[in-house]
């Protein structure tokens, strides 16, 4: 699997990589999952989450995809009562930020390396935790800053006849 493009998360005043997929929980719950199209290796998922903690609370602010009907995607396709943003009460789990330098790259999931990452442990979408890891320091001053996708493969967009739309 290709290395994923990230969920955006607001923490702190600062937009920062997520590389961790709640709304995955929603729909593994049994969630409304609407048939996402995945036109690139980069995002098997098929969308991107804009996501901020306020209060030490999770919020799924915005949604970026295509369905498979060629329709574009937005929050209000899962959460039709919700349509700006919603409270991410399903997810349970770790988010982690990745910080600083890339010190190893690994074109699968999320698996590059970075100087730091920052984990936010959360319960029923409530930040009760966080924590720090440091990983080493980059060689290079040159080395890659943030989280970045090497690379990716884009596949046409395919009419209802099989045939490549315009």
């Amino acid at each position: 699997m290709t290395a994923q493009i990230a969920e955006r998360l607001k923490f702190k005043g600062e937009e920062v990589a997520m590389c961790t997929n709640p709304l995955s929980d929603y729909f593994a719950m049994g969630g409304f999952n609407p048939r996402f199209e995945s036109n690139c290796t980069a995002l098997w998922r098929g969308y991107v989450g804009n996501w901020e903690i306020v209060n030490d609370r999770l919020y799924l602010i915005g949604l970026n995809g295509t369905l498979e009907d060629g329709t574009e995607a937005s929050l209000a396709t899962i959460f039709p009562d919700f349509p700006e943003r919603v409270f991410a009460h399903w997810y349970s789990g770790t988010i982690r930020i990745p910080q600083g330098k890339q010190l190893e790259y690994v074109h699968m999931g999320y698996g590059s390396t970075f100087e730091r990452d920052l984990f936010l442990d959360v319960e029923r979408g409530v930040v009760v935790a966080t924590r720090e890891r440091h990983n080493g320091t980059a060689e290079s001053e040159n080395a890659p800053e943030g989280y970045e996708i090497g690379a990716m493969t884009v596949f046409p967009r395919t009419g209802k006849d099989g045939g490549e739309s315009v």
